[in-house]
């Protein structure tokens, strides 16, 4: 593989991938508006002599595919061209500032599907066709909502690996904490607000429920290993009352070796005798999605790949567990092996400082290469 992959490395063009990523960055792209996104890496694709294809998914909506080499791809590279709404939607857009390029989705995940693009380009520049590696590129929309975009993918592909590039600062994550997200709704009495003794505060009922869950030792920051947190609560809005409905929702991470159902049956056993000491408690709590964790081993083909080039970039190989929510879990449960790896950091995701350090791109894209050329 040294001498395909020397030839590799130096086609990868540091100036074009800066310039992708920034195009990239100076979209717009929420999820469910990815097409103008598609548009401008479906032009970049055909334009450089790759057969593109679309999967759709809805209106305006759909998949890049790309594959090189002979038969059915053993790996693909797997990136979400989507990103959560604009903090600000005059201010989106990439700004550089020497090493260090920021802005919406520059860590999460644009800057891993620009860095896989590049990859992809110069592993069709460096080699002849009969030399290629069986593989493929799927750029794909709606990670950030529900996974449609894998969704449908995983309905007519199930590849043995993907490599997925959310932001992992280039550590190697071969295993992966599940998901379980619990929404609570609790229910009061609606009367005028100078008059809360006349009725029962919902809210109040809520903040009640989420101090003694949340004082649990299940869920004890300092000795837990479940990642506890609470996204999102709202109440009914209908003027000058007592509020008679309250909805809360908490995302719950767990380590890959925790079964999200055995956690949703302790949350039922905690909640069940809060009604003793919260007054009048009328609570219902759900579980709407529930995603199990993996742990892949480092006994691999790509792990070794990984183990001969990081000393060559000069990076420590770093194979702790993937903290957050992705893709990865729905390959996993499709029968695929996913490896999560990218450029970015998730400290900085999802907030309005998101940013990436570019050298990290420029070696994202060295390590996809080799990753395609180890297979």
């Amino acid at each position: 593989m040294s001498v395909r992959l020397d030839k590799v490395w130096q086609a990868i063009n540091p100036d074009r991938l800066r310039k992708i990523f920034l195009e990239m960055l100076d979209i717009y792209s929420p999820s469910g508006k990815e097409e103008d996104i598609q548009l401008y890496l479906e032009e970049l694709l055909t334009r450089s002599g790759f057969s593109v294809e679309r999967q759709e998914i809805d209106v305006d909506r759909y998949n890049l595919r790309v594959t090189m080499g002979p038969g059915e791809p053993r790996l693909y590279l797997v990136g979400h061209v989507d990103t959560v709404p604009a903090w600000d939607l005059d201010e989106f857009g990439p700004e550089q500032d020497g090493g260090i390029i920021r802005g919406l989705g520059s860590a999460d995940m644009k800057g891993g599907c620009a860095a896989m693009v590049e990859a992809w380009l110069a592993l069709a520049e460096a080699l002849e066709p009969a030399e290629r590696p069986s593989v493929g590129l799927l750029l794909v929309v709606g990670e950030e909502e529900n996974g449609d975009g894998s969704a449908t993918f995983l309905k007519s592909c199930t590849p043995p690996w993907v490599v997925i590039g959310e932001p992992t600062s280039l550590a190697a994550k071969f295993s992966h904490y599940g998901y379980l997200e619990a929404g609570f709704v609790t229910r009061g009495l609606r009367s005028h607000s100078s008059l809360p003794e006349l009725g029962h505060n919902a809210v109040e009922s809520m903040l009640r429920v989420l101090l003694l869950l949340g004082n649990d030792t299940l869920f004890d920051r300092a000795k837990s290993k479940i990642v506890y947190s609470i996204r999102e609560m709202r109440s009914s809005q209908a003027g000058f009352v007592v509020p008679d409905r309250c909805e809360t929702w908490i995302d719950l991470h767990l380590p890959p070796d925790h079964d999200p159902i055995e956690l949703q049956e302790a949350i039922r056993e905690i909640v069940a005798g809060l009604d003793r000491t919260i007054p009048g408690l009328d609570l219902t709590v759900s579980f709407d999605f529930a995603s199990a964790g993996y742990n892949l081993g480092t006994s691999n083909h790509l792990a070794q790949t990984l183990r001969e080039i990081y000393p060559k970039l000069d990076l420590l190989l770093q194979t702790n567990a993937f903290r957050s929510h992705s893709d990865g879990n729905l390959f996993f449960a499709a029968g695929v092996k996913p490896l999560i790896l990218g450029p970015g950091s998730l400290e900085t995701a999802h907030t309005p400082d998101e940013l990436v350090v570019f050298e990290e791109v420029s070696n994202a894209a060295r390590i996809y290469a080799a990753l395609c050329l180890g297979m």
